[in-house]
């Protein structure tokens, strides 16, 4: 009950009409805001001369964005495209060593990038943990991992091994802990799955084919080890039909969206106005909210740009690697909630799976929750936010498996039986909607700062309560029930596809 059962068009066209207004209002007052906000003082760092032939200026905040596709455009445009180029040559040419190829390729990348000293430092952690895989123990593995992990993420040691990068640029922090970070996942995911395949004698030789493939080296995604050598073994690979199409068809929506990013922010200063609260504190409660919303939607479409370059590339090799995540739009449950699909299936399968079972005891679940948050603080890198951020949405996740349970029990179970199934589906809507506040506010204090996130469930909750709260709720509302439709279309697809495929 509450996603298969259809509503009447004419209130699903009433959600819709109600959604539209409410996001460009929203997006009015935003808009507004910018201009209003654009010569103030406080702006001055991080709002940059943009389109000077009809005077707009540009929010360049993220200065990760504004690197990858300024100043090291054409170095990221020119490895990938001899990546490219060398992988094809060597497909057609001998596609038995295209897996050499690429880990040649990309440690000589990696070399020329950040210097032979930080190659030779990654190469010890493979080494060790590779010598780890030979003993069998997963739970020896899985710890040497996680030390090496926090070897790169505390001090002193981070310090002393990023002292091993030669010369310095403007992305060499970033840099240094994408490819060690994810370098670590990787070893890790190969020990693991050589303890779990024993009859399976990887080699040293595999683990470095699996972690040096530039495309995923610095920023992912990351493919589970048995994933990557099942696909990349292929001595003969063949695309499916239509497959060259839908590659040119990411490829496109990676560039319009990139475009989009670009035009927005000449009009939207949504990474900056966050920084001055006080001009926040002026904006009206709508342009708030549409601003805390925003600064997710952009997280969100900087992941989904990100992989979809490297995905474009890693498909023309052949590869299926983990989609973009999932819209925050279509977001109204922590369990879907991830910013980074590779990371979310890591996680899931060595930890979260492994110790949750099937996520319906409390119990369990408590820990599997527990233990894969805690891996991700070590992830993101220990401080006072990560380990705000981790518990709220640890909370979050185990909150709703014990709404789940308080609701099957006898009285609540009763009442929803009573209830239409088009009802239950309203009013489980209703919990979907104060669901995705929740989500937004819990991730708005890792993405921007407490102290924003503070200012908006201020706003929001105590001094905008009733009219403001309500209001935004019930857009909400429209919005999850908007979402439930398109999943249940999309199910309904799929049940048709699979019975057609039935041999009659």
């Amino acid at each position: 009950m509450g996603i298969k059962t259809a509503l009447p068009a004419a209130e699903l066209g009433l959600y819709s009409l109600v959604l539209t207004g409410a996001l460009a209002y929203a997006g009015r007052g935003l808009l507004e805001a910018s201009q209003d906000g654009a010569h103030r003082k406080a702006f001055r760092e991080s709002v940059r001369p943009g389109w000077e032939y009809i005077g707009r200026k540009m929010d360049v905040a993220d200065f990760e964005w504004v690197m990858w596709f300024t100043s090291f455009r054409n170095v990221i445009v020119f490895a990938l495209s001899g990546h490219v180029l060398f992988a094809k040559l060597c497909t057609m040419v001998a596609p038995q060593l295209r897996s050499w190829m690429y880990a040649v390729y990309g440690a000589l990348a990696v070399l020329g990038t950040m210097g032979p000293w930080y190659l030779l430092l990654l190469l010890g952690h493979c080494v060790s943990l590779y010598v780890a895989s030979l003993l069998g123990q997963p739970w020896l593995c899985l710890s040497l991992g996680l030390a090496s992990l926090a070897s790169f993420k505390l001090d002193p040691l981070i310090s002393w091994q990023s002292g091993f990068v030669t010369g310095t640029f403007d992305l060499q922090e970033v840099l240094f802990h994408g490819g060690s970070g994810f370098t670590v996942l990787r070893c890790t995911s190969f020990a693991l799955e050589s303890c779990a395949h024993p009859n399976h004698r990887y080699s040293l030789a595999d683990l470095l084919k699996y972690n040096f493939y530039l495309p995923f080296f610095f920023f992912g995604p990351i493919m589970t080890f048995d994933r990557f050598h099942a696909q990349v073994s292929q001595v003969e690979p063949v695309r499916r039909e239509g497959e060259l199409w839908r590659i040119r068809a990411q490829a496109g929506l990676s560039v319009v969206a990139i475009m989009a990013v670009d035009i927005f922010f000449h009009f939207f200063y949504i990474l900056t106005i966050p920084n001055d609260l006080k001009f926040a504190n002026r904006l009206p409660d709508s342009a708030l909210a549409g601003l805390a919303y925003s600064n997710l939607v952009y997280d969100w479409v900087k992941a989904a740009v990100l992989f979809g370059v490297v995905n474009t590339v890693a498909r023309l090799d052949h590869l299926d690697p983990p989609q973009p995540p999932k819209c925050i739009t279509a977001l109204y449950v922590f369990a879907e909630t991830h910013f980074d699909r590779g990371i979310n299936d890591w996680l899931c399968k060595y930890v979260y799976d492994h110790i949750g079972g099937e996520h319906s005891e409390v119990i369990p679940e408590l820990g599997a929750t527990v233990a894969t948050f805690a891996i991700t603080t070590l992830w993101l890198g220990p401080c006072d936010i990560v380990y705000l951020w981790s518990f709220l949405n640890c909370f979050g996740l185990n909150f709703e498996l014990w709404v789940q349970k308080l609701a099957e029990l006898a009285p609540l179970a009763q009442i929803e039986a009573y209830l239409s199934e088009q009802m239950s589906r309203r009013v489980r809507a209703l919990f979907g909607a104060m669901n995705f506040w929740a989500i937004i506010m819990y991730n708005l204090v890792s993405l921007n700062s407490l102290e924003f996130t503070e200012l908006v469930a201020r706003r929001l909750l105590l001094t905008g309560f009733p009219q403001t709260t309500l209001a935004i709720l019930f857009v909400t509302y429209c919005g999850v029930q908007l979402v439930k439709e398109r999943e249940r279309t999309l199910a309904l697809e799929e049940k048709q596809k699979q019975d057609k495929e039935k041999p009659e």
